[in-house]
């Protein structure tokens, strides 16, 4: 008795994590509909997971003691009705292909299989512990598919296409219902859910590892962009104070004229002193030039 108030508890809680588990994904699906495209993520995750809340609704209506299974199971084939109706939106075309082959095989064709199987070749409680079976091995499935973009993460080094509040609360929610299954003594409930309890801290730990590693890339992908607008403010200070050409000495200035009055001497002779009168400028063989007084350029 003591047990089934415990399970009912733990299946309660269950019911809980498990709303927040379907519920997870919106972020990931905003940002689809806000973007208009689904970029890199993938819909194996959502069509496996309406599969497998259709199997164990199934399933619980076989055992006929299990309503919690029902309630959390209608709400997820629900959810995730929805959350592949918008990828098929908003996906490329060769995605989109491949997410209604998934839909067809699987939803249409697998689990309409299954019930015509069971109901036609199995009788009572045998059924149920075929079904049991089944829906252990497609909880499975619900555990391994992110394992795809586990390995993306692993490639990419990057942690964008991985959300981290799925696989927080996938791990939460194995849990309670390991716990669950434990305790009314269904290892089909049980069973699945140990794995699903080391995927899912295999995925958070994956997350802490490369976001860090993703900050610091970022990081050092800022520094030049920090240097490089100190260096252009430096230049254009200096444009603005040396707007003054560079001083010339004494010594420059007169060689300067000199070489001036050299080279016009003898037109100045010719247009100014055509009686070789004494004009300021001697003979240009005598190398003699009377210089006008220089003052310092300050």
């Amino acid at each position: 008795m003591v047990s089934n108030h415990w399970a009912f508890a733990f299946g309660v809680l269950g019911n809980i994590v498990s709303f927040i588990v379907f519920l997870s994904p919106i972020p990931t699906f905003y940002n689809i509909y806000k973007k208009k495209s689904t970029e890199g993520y993938q819909s194996i995750p959502y069509v496996v997971a309406l599969f497998s809340s259709m199997l164990w609704i199934y399933y619980a209506l076989l055992k006929s003691n299990m309503p919690l299974l029902i309630t959390i199971n209608s709400f997820g084939m629900f959810i995730e009705t929805i959350y592949v109706g918008l990828y098929l939106l908003y996906a490329p075309k060769k995605a989109r292909v491949q997410t209604i082959k998934m839909l067809m095989l699987s939803v249409v064709g697998g689990f309409g299989a299954i019930v015509l199987v069971t109901e036609f070749l199995f009788k009572g409680v045998v059924r149920g512990q075929v079904v049991g079976w089944i829906c252990l091995i497609f909880s499975l499935c619900v555990f391994v598919a992110p394992l795809g973009i586990v390995r993306k993460v692993i490639k990419t080094k990057s942690v964008e296409y991985m959300p981290l509040l799925l696989s927080v609360f996938l791990t939460l929610s194995a849990v309670m219902w390991f716990f669950y299954g434990l305790l009314l003594k269904d290892i089909n409930i049980a069973a699945p859910n140990v794995l699903g309890f080391i995927f899912g801290i295999l995925q958070i730990v994956l997350y802490a590892i490369y976001s860090k590693k993703e900050k610091v890339i970022l990081k050092e992908q800022k520094l030049p962009e920090i240097q490089t607008p100190a260096v252009i403010v430096k230049n254009e200070n200096m444009m603005n104070t040396n707007k003054k050409l560079p001083e010339l000495t004494q010594e420059q200035i007169i060689d300067i004229v000199k070489l001036g009055l050299l080279v016009c001497s003898d037109k100045t002779q010719v247009a100014t002193c055509p009686n070789d009168t004494n004009c300021g400028v001697k003979n240009t063989n005598n190398n003699v030039v009377n210089m006008p007084k220089l003052q310092t350029v300050a």
